[in-house]
């Protein structure tokens, strides 16, 4: 069962680590490249904030039960983070700062009932409302590896990495066809069949955090186990 509430307090304790780290770089720092192709670490802290708004918008679809988009349009989100990018670190923490602030209003305005209801993201993917401060904590966890400051997936908190490697492999690349047949073993004993479903299963082994680490993106999945096998090329998160 999903608790929103102690999801919300995980994403205040994740966003306050991610200021933390941010806040002891300098403009120059901002201005490096991130882990991510083609954005510096500015870009990665403005992506961060833009999207606590853009999740406002959808708590408060939910709140009023209207359609409220995302974001008015995916020119429009690219363009609010590019302008964003370049500020300096002081612009960059209040931001980080006010934006959480937004978005933990927003859920703390919600009555039960909205929280059951179906709301809309992006590229009109669905959820249940509850299920937005979670969404909200991956965000901020893997976007805090992506800075490259030194925070790994294997530092991230160790019910976050059992819970996201349960979504992404569970849940998220499922049967979808532009992800291999794969077989996720877990070293506690997790098993998830996921990816296309027409074709025999590549089984990859290893700890939690370094399944997690390999599935989106974060790291290149040296030190899995693929018994002898290849280890498949994945499409980007999405």
């Amino acid at each position: 069962m999903t608790d929103h509430a102690q999801d919300m307090a995980a994403v205040r304790e994740a966003t306050d680590r991610l200021i933390a780290t941010a806040g002891k770089l300098d403009d120059a720092a901002l201005r490096e490249p991130s882990r991510l192709p083609g954005w510096s670490r500015g870009h990665v802290l403005a992506h961060v904030a833009r999207n606590a708004d853009a999740l406002v918008n959808v708590l408060t679809a939910a709140r009023t039960g209207t359609h409220i988009p995302m974001y008015a349009s995916a020119e429009s989100r690219d363009a609010d983070i590019e302008r964003d990018a370049a500020r300096p670190l002081e612009a960059q923490l209040e931001d980080l700062a006010a934006s959480a602030d937004r978005f933990n209003a927003a859920a703390a305005a919600l009555h039960p009932e909205a929280w059951q209801r179906t709301v809309e993201l992006r590229n009109k993917i669905t959820d249940r409302a509850d299920r937005i401060p979670f969404r909200r904590l991956i965000e901020v966890e893997l976007h805090h590896v992506d800075l490259g400051t030194g925070c790994e997936v294997e530092s991230l908190p160790t019910s976050f990495v059992d819970r996201d490697l349960d979504y992404v492999a569970g849940e998220r690349f499922a049967g979808r066809p532009d992800v291999p047949a794969l077989e996720i073993r877990a070293a506690d004993g997790r098993v998830w069949r996921t990816g296309r479903t027409d074709a025999e299963p590549t089984s990859v082994s290893g700890s939690a955090a370094a399944l997690l680490g390999w599935l989106t993106g974060r790291a290149d999945g040296s030190g899995l186990d693929t018994g002898g096998s290849v280890l498949p090329a994945l499409p980007p998160l999405g």
